[in-house]
């Protein structure tokens, strides 16, 4: 049954008619163009789909549209503070992190939620939060790394480090995930 969903994606009010039942992934990359939340394994355990649902992480492969009515979502896309990169997204760029960079979005979203609610985690509580989120390249170390690098970041413990209003930084989606079928495709090759 179509529904209509109204929620606040990166700081931007938005409305889509939609099942109620269809992923809330779907909706972010089919409806409002938002790719940089990757579909990774469709049944919540990888963690590539996460997103920030009110500031706490969801699987957006798991999460019915219907359950974000009302709700603020957080993609990758809308991380960042207008042209400044949040220091996860920059530590992860400059860490060596990134190879294929598919796990990237839900790992720097799902660390960004960790920042905010504990400033400065164990290198334990990291690895506990990061739980469940797969990187297939197993740059493990340097993701650690990366977010020990970003905790010590003032601006990324902030209370409102949260994007509400940021309206998005497209630099953060073409360093961090953005939908390297695109990219291809812009650049002439098969995507």
């Amino acid at each position: 049954m179509a529904v209509t969903v109204k929620l606040t994606v990166n700081g931007k009010r938005r409305t889509v008619e939609t099942e109620a039942d269809r992923p809330l992934l779907d909706v972010l990359r089919e409806d409002l163009g938002l790719t940089g939340t990757k579909y990774g394994c469709g049944e919540g355990l990888c963690g590539a789909c996460t997103v920030l649902m009110d500031g706490r992480p969801v699987r957006s492969c798991q999460t019915p549209a219907a359950d974000a009515d009302g709700k603020a979502i957080t993609t990758i896309e809308g991380l960042a503070e207008g042209d400044r990169l949040h220091p996860l997204q920059e530590g992860f760029a400059e860490d060596g992190v990134l190879q294929c960079g598919y796990c990237a979005p839900g790992m720097i979203l799902t660390a960004a939620a960790l920042l905010k609610e504990n400033p400065r985690p164990t290198d334990a509580q990291i690895i506990e939060a990061l739980n469940g989120n797969v990187c297939r390249c197993c740059t493990y170390p340097a993701i650690l790394a990366a977010v020990r690098k970003a905790a010590a970041v003032p601006w990324a413990r902030q209370p409102g480090n949260a994007p509400a209003g940021s309206g998005g930084n497209p630099a953060a989606a073409d360093t961090l995930g953005r939908d390297q079928h695109a990219d291809r495709a812009a650049e002439g090759g098969t995507p």
